[in-house]
């Protein structure tokens, strides 16, 4: 019989999950009740307001975990006592309804995927990071003094080590010393170790940083027409790629192009520190980069990128120094990093106007994951402005930022097309930061003349959970695009404490962004996002289904978002 039950709700639990899950967490109550005359009370009124239920959900400190642990002992209990008297009857209902509740949960559990609640990056080559054959990079005549040019020595090492990627690949270990060289093919199979006490400098040199055709979705470099210098860590169709160490560093060296910038001396754009093209596999892990002469960490058209435990730093003024961009790259997972640069922390992009409209290679499914830092300059976490290959299915958790420019920022404009939508940003802290949330409808900077204008971005179901934050400007500067509507947009828990609480002006601006929201402070002054999420408008709200509004309102554990890469 219980077979029987396991693969029937194994089959038909996904199309009755939104059932199954409010039927569970009533009789979750229904259990309690008998210690809480309070939810036997709610019950009986037959309450038809959500949120009331939440509230009392809340009062009384009762986790539906809680519950079924209840249900379970308390089926333990029943079956003994059916096992002495045989009264079966009132008590085989009992445990079926126990069972069916445990069913429900597991099957939530496993199938409950739409709001990212993974708390860790999953590794997909995670059985590679052990290879076979390594070599040490001063077998190839390198030298670590600092000032000694190497590299001849990583491009003839990684030639070499190429003849092992059919062989269960290799590693190139980097040992303690400082290691000056210019841009370096990577290769497939292939494990960069740097340790302890080792640090790559990039050249002060511009002629060590070849240059490269522009990427086909920006149509020109990003700071000047034609073409670019090549990232110092550079690679494209490769598979299985690690670079990681025992906190090793990578020091672009990028005072020296700071200044070229400024000053106007550039003839192409700046080199990021890594760039890997057109690659799948990817992770990058345990190790510090410093002073990058552009953005830091670049994978664009890539799939199944892990960004971990890495340690980001450039002076505060420093100009356009990105910590990671992910660019029209899929399954990206950025965890447990500290930035503090000259720009965004994190800056997720899909390509740049018309040429990103053809292109059209969008980011989607990234993730990131307890992320800390300073910018003062721009934000921690930003979408666009080259979002034309659209953006789609990012979740952001546990941000914490703090003396900084802006919070959460979303931009783009007129002739960027393109969309962003469904993004889930959930338990954001932030401390002495000038603006909380901030899209920008007309943010400018096009690649040339020949943009559409006509091309419109659409933005929608963009959804803020537990934002929490002291010391803040402004709650939020939403400026939409006019006859571009930002639509569903959501706040839920949203908590800021302003500097100037006695300030005339409002702490919420808004302009063509409509949405909702709930349990807001200081209250949105806005009409257009002023009507509430709960009852009727959760599932206009990415990351708030039937389903998941229990779960997340509650705070209820989420299930895991297995990634399968």
């Amino acid at each position: 019989m219980f077979f029987f039950f396991f693969f029937f709700f194994f089959f038909f639990n996904y199309a009755f999950l939104k059932l199954d899950l409010l039927f569970s967490l009533f009789l979750g109550i229904y259990l309690k009740s008998r210690h809480y005359r309070t939810g036997r009370k709610i019950m009986g009124k037959g309450t038809e307001e959500m949120d009331l239920l939440l509230e009392f959900w809340r009062a009384q400190t009762v986790s539906f975990n809680d519950s079924l642990v209840q249900c379970f002992l308390e089926g333990g209990s029943l079956r003994r006592e059916r096992e002495r008297d045989h009264r079966s009857s009132f008590h085989m209902k009992r445990s079926f309804l126990l069972l069916y509740v445990l069913l429900v949960q597991a099957f939530y559990g496993a199938w409950s995927s739409s709001v990212g609640g993974s708390l860790h990056c999953e590794y997909s080559n995670l059985a590679n990071l052990h290879r076979p054959h390594s070599v040490s990079i001063t077998e190839f005549g390198a030298v670590g003094d600092g000032v000694t040019l190497n590299t001849k020595a990583f491009q003839n090492a990684l030639f070499y080590l190429n003849s092992f990627s059919d062989k269960g690949g290799a590693k190139l270990f980097v040992p303690a010393g400082q290691w000056l060289t210019g841009s370096f093919d990577l290769i497939s199979h292939l494990t960069l170790w740097l340790d302890k006490g080792a640090t790559i400098l990039g050249s002060t040199s511009s002629e060590d940083w070849p240059v490269v055709d522009p990427l086909p979705s920006y149509g020109r470099g990003r700071e000047l027409p034609g073409q670019r210098h090549r990232s110092l860590i550079y690679g494209q169709n490769l598979t299985d790629v690690v670079i990681t160490g025992e906190n090793g560093t990578i020091d672009g060296q990028g005072s020296v192009w700071w200044d070229w910038f400024r000053n106007g001396e550039l003839n192409y754009t700046r080199p990021h520190l890594v760039e890997l093209m057109n690659s799948t596999g990817l992770i990058i892990s345990n190790l510090t980069f410093l002073n990058s002469p552009f953005w830091n960490i670049h994978p664009v058209y890539c799939r199944d990128v892990v960004v971990k435990n890495l340690t980001i730093l450039a002076p505060l003024e420093s100009p356009n120094t990105d910590g990671v961009d992910p660019d029209s790259s899929t399954n990206v997972c950025i965890e447990d990093c500290y930035i503090v640069t000259g720009d965004d922390l994190v800056s997720i992009k899909s390509g740049w106007d018309e040429y990103g409209i053809s292109y059209a290679r969008p980011s989607s499914k990234i993730k990131i994951i307890r992320l800390t830092g300073q910018t003062t300059s721009s934000s921690g976490v930003s979408i666009g402005s080259e979002m034309s290959g659209g953006v789609s299915e990012v979740y952001i958790k546990d941000l914490h930022l703090f003396n900084s420019s802006t919070g959460i920022r979303i931009k783009t404009s007129p002739g960027r097309g393109g969309y962003v939508r469904n993004v889930h940003i959930l338990n954001v802290k932030l401390d002495n930061v000038k603006k909380a949330i901030r899209f920008t409808g007309k943010y400018g900077e096009h690649p040339d003349e020949d943009f559409d204008p006509k091309a419109l971005p659409v933005i929608e179901k963009i959804t803020f959970e537990n934002v929490h934050g002291g010391g803040i400007g402004v709650a939020g500067l939403l400026e939409g695009i006019e006859g571009d509507e930002f639509k569903n947009i959501c706040f839920i828990n949203v908590t800021l404490t302003l500097k100037k609480k006695n300030s005339k002006k409002s702490p919420w601006e808004c302009s063509n962004v409509r949405g909702y929201s709930q349990w807001v402070s200081p209250e949105i002054t806005c009409d257009s996002l002023k009507e509430s999420i709960f009852p009727e408008h959760q599932s206009d709200c990415f990351g708030l289904s039937e389903n998941n509004h229990l779960e997340i309102s509650s705070g209820l554990g989420r299930s895991p978002w297995l990634l399968s890469w």
